[in-house]
């Protein structure tokens, strides 16, 4: 089966809507496959989205293949990016704004609403959470700077929307926004970046050490640098017991992270981690077991994950992430979204 990384998808009522990822990216996404799972619950959005005839088909046959609408295209370009946006200053990929992303978000998925109402049913965020979560503590006025003109724009959209909907209360709140707009400052939104950590030397104490990467689908989005062997630990040989000692380099915000140690597959001891000066480190003591098995294993056989370590997780591999980073990293300038193009202008006033 196909990793999700690799195919954005809209959550529709009864139904997943599915493109291919080197299509949205490009820009050229011609097609969408509709794969419905109640057939009854999707009908009524289907028909208005693809017509009775087509509708039929698709419901006789459980799924369809149609023409993509650049409504729905939009908006699954958008969750993708919420989710899977691969940052990473050596992989020359910015890191993207979330207050924009949300905003551009709640504008596509109000233009979905539009397209065929009862599409999402609840299954994707709602326009208005989207719209306060990008605003809130101030996170919308602080990204906007240098794409204010197509904030405003997008914010003024959601104020005609929220207004249609009788949501009177987020109406105002998004038109003061454009107010607000107008006589902003300019100001730059800095990110804690690191360039990553030399390997750890395995020296007197140290009972085994290693690289690692950080598995896409086990951390939240946004949070880590996307490139590979960001991950270093070592487990050194104190006095009384062994610690086990995890590095990651490239921390993009905040997130309660924990790193697992591995032995053949199996967890044997788990690190907290802390973010600090663009990074996240940790430290924790070995049981008596644990520091058995570090004394008597080769490096080889240990490994860490960072983040969610159970099995109910599919993993991405290196391959899976190489693909995406190649995909992202030859996107065209012109289809980029706000938060890609606010990076670019960011990245400009730098140099």
């Amino acid at each position: 089966m196909t990793h999700p990384v690799h195919t954005p998808v809209v959550a529709a009522d009864g139904a997943l809507i599915r493109f291919a990822l080197a299509d949205l990216l490009s820009g050229r996404a011609s097609s969408m496959r509709i794969e419905l799972s109640d057939a009854g619950a999707a009908e009524p959005w289907l028909t208005r989205l693809v017509g009775t005839e087509a509708g039929l088909d698709a419901l006789g046959k459980g799924h369809a293949e149609v023409p993509a609408r650049p409504e729905l295209a939009r908006l699954a370009l958008l969750l993708w990016i919420r989710r899977w946006w691969p940052a990473g200053p050596s992989l020359g990929v910015p890191s993207l704004d979330p207050a924009l992303l949300d905003l551009e978000t709640a504008v596509a998925t109000a233009a979905v609403e539009d397209l065929a109402e009862g599409l999402l049913d609840g299954f994707e965020a709602s326009p208005a959470e989207l719209f306060d979560t990008a605003i809130a503590d101030g996170a919308l006025m602080a990204a906007a700077p240098p794409v204010a003109d197509e904030v405003r724009g997008l914010c003024g959209r959601l104020a005609s929307w929220f207004d249609d909907q009788d949501d009177v209360v987020r109406a105002e709140v998004a038109a003061e926004t454009v107010a607000r707009l107008e006589t902003a400052a300019p100001s730059q939104r800095a990110y804690a970046l690191a360039a990553g950590t030399d390997p750890v030397a395995s020296g007197e104490g140290v009972l085994a050490s290693g690289r690692a990467s950080v598995d896409w689908a086990r951390v939240p989005p946004g949070i880590l640098d996307a490139a590979e062997d960001t991950v270093t630990w070592r487990i050194v040989m104190a006095p009384a017991t062994a610690r086990l000692e995890v590095d990651v380099a490239g921390a993009f915000a905040d997130a309660a992270l924990t790193a697992t140690a591995l032995h053949d597959g199996e967890p044997f001891a788990e690190v907290p981690l802390s973010l600090g000066a663009g990074r996240f480190t940790g430290t924790a003591d070995l049981d008596e077991a644990s520091t058995r098995l570090a004394a008597s294993v080769r490096s080889g056989r240990i490994t860490l994950a960072v983040g969610v370590a159970g099995e109910g997780v599919t993993g991405t591999t290196a391959e899976d992430r190489a693909e995406v980073v190649a995909l992202v990293r030859a996107r065209p300038p012109e289809d980029r979204t706000l938060a890609e193009r606010a990076a670019a202008a960011s990245t400009e006033e730098e140099f």
